[in-house]
């Protein structure tokens, strides 16, 4: 990659903008000023900037995130702030969020660079299941574990959803696994039994389990077997 793109990235500035940093001797590579943005920069090499080292990206990046209420899975929003927030990596604004949580929705949020991976997760046709800990606001009745497995009739929708696993744990917390992601899905099932949904915190996407051990607003980078196991879809 040529320097001056690599530090326009890194820096959030335009190229003209690099140029006047590097005639003003404020980048090394190895430890050599470098003045000319052409310079060609292999993966191995340290580029400092003021003295600061830039990370080199060497491949795609995988995270997943604690998500809090009241920031958006986008990542830029002129209203709302956004999960970006949380983000403490190099061109964090290059990550997207495979598969959106509303902004009062809690829980796992997967983001990463890599499209194809994300595409996996959130095209309807590789079924990717998604399970919610739903807080409602009345008690629920024994039937409707049968009605949600049968498919429920949405407001404005041709066709049923399709068979989702309802847990109750207890009268106003149940679990729920979904395996496709229409609008506002998981609000509107209970809407369409009568029931309005209070709290949602998504706690599984595919076979990735939110880390017990993040606290709210915290993330951290997939492991690989995580990240695998997104790469076929689940039947």
């Amino acid at each position: 990659m040529r320097l001056d793109k690599f530090l326009s990235q890194q820096l959030g500035i335009s190229r003209n903008d690099v140029g006047r940093e590097l005639r003003a001797e404020l980048v090394t590579v190895d430890n050599e000023v470098i003045k000319t943005g052409a310079y060609k920069l292999k993966p191995d090499q340290q580029v400092a900037y003021d003295g600061t080292i830039l990370q080199q990206l060497n491949g795609p990046r995988y995270f997943m995130l604690n998500k809090p209420q009241g920031y958006v899975c986008s990542t830029d929003d002129p209203s709302n702030p956004t999960i970006l927030y949380f983000i403490d990596e190099p061109i964090a604004h290059k990550l997207h969020s495979a598969g959106r949580l509303d902004i009062d929705t809690t829980g796992l949020v997967l983001l990463t660079d890599d499209g194809q991976w994300s595409h996996r997760i959130t095209s309807p046709k590789h079924h990717c299941e998604k399970t919610y800990l739903v807080t409602l606001e009345q008690p629920i009745s024994g039937d409707i574990e049968e009605k949600f497995f049968a498919g429920i009739q949405l407001n404005g929708e041709k066709t049923l959803t399709k068979p989702a696993k309802l847990e109750i744990i207890e009268p106003q917390i149940v679990r729920l696994t979904i395996s496709e992601g229409r609008y506002h899905q998981v609000k509107r099932m209970f809407a369409a039994v009568g029931n309005y949904v209070v709290e949602l915190h998504r706690e599984r996407i595919g076979e990735i389990n939110l880390d017990p051990a993040l606290g709210t607003g915290e993330y951290r980078a997939l492991t690989d077997s995580e990240i695998n196991s997104i790469q076929m879809p689940r039947l």
